[in-house]
């Protein structure tokens, strides 16, 4: 089982390197990679998670709305992305179902940061995937964590997947900059250690990052915009031709139920 998902959020991301990006330009190259990225999955006819920022989503209803028409899951990423309030639970989960017209079941934390159990239950989620259960210098160490899902308190924890071995991360930096079919590879093998495949990428990376006012590390913009779209585009090609399903990160709790 291949589960997709798409961390949609304001671009702000290049404010730790440069603070000249208005709002309104952080939206516009969320929106074209938004669009990139949806116009890929309908292409390919596979179905994603969007985990939202109600900030975004208020911003670009129309891309809103077309993730849901074409069948996708509308997940929340909280209200903002540069700050979390524990009240964005319920908040951002009433601004994405009122949006969207569906029920939300899943949450997000910005950069994948720690997040208590309870607050979730609370505000109504069935499901959260904030944990990369892996080492990353300088923002978490997660090694001694669950690399598959578990649950607490009922709650569905659906960590990001990780190589079967050493826990590399198969995150969006991966796809680009580690040779395709090496990437390919290690994403198998995950598949075949824990029986499904989670990864998730941003909408800005699917966008054009050479403006001036864009200044990212090389690491990050390598491969970036349509040259990431066709990177995806691979991967899913050769997920096709193994026959693994895609599907949505709510099915994950019907195929993988509490015990």
């Amino acid at each position: 089982m291949i589960f997709l998902s798409f961390d949609i959020e304001e671009f702000d991301n290049p404010l730790p390197y440069t603070k000249t990006l208005s709002f309104d330009q952080q939206m516009s190259i969320s929106k074209m990679g938004t669009t990139r990225i949806l116009d890929l999955l309908l292409q390919q006819k596979v179905a994603a998670t969007f985990f939202c920022t109600a900030n975004f989503a208020i911003h670009a209803t129309d891309l809103i709305q077309r993730m849901v028409d074409e069948g996708h899951e509308v997940a929340s990423h909280g209200y903002y992305h540069a700050k979390f309030d524990v009240k964005d639970l319920l908040k951002s989960k009433e601004v994405l179902e009122q949006l969207t017209g569906t029920s939300v079941y899943g949450f997000r934390m910005p950069n994948m940061m720690p997040i208590e159990t309870t607050p979730i239950l609370e505000a109504g989620y069935l499901y959260n995937s904030s944990l990369n259960p892996t080492f990353l210098p300088g923002k978490y160490n997660n090694l001694n964590k669950p690399r598959r899902i578990f649950y607490e308190q009922s709650l569905g924890q659906i960590p990001a997947s990780v190589s079967s071995l050493c826990r590399i991360p198969l995150f969006w930096l991966s796809l680009h900059n580690f040779p395709l079919s090496i990437y390919k590879r290690m994403c198998i093998g995950a598949i075949k250690k824990d029986g499904y495949l989670n990864v998730y990428f941003h909408p800005w990376e699917f966008a054009d990052l050479s403006a001036p006012d864009v200044k990212l590390p090389s690491y990050i913009v390598r491969n970036s915009g349509n040259a990431l779209v066709n990177r995806l585009s691979n991967v899913i090609d050769c997920f096709k031709q193994k026959n693994y399903r895609f599907g949505t990160l709510k099915e994950c709790l019907v195929y993988f139920p509490e015990r």
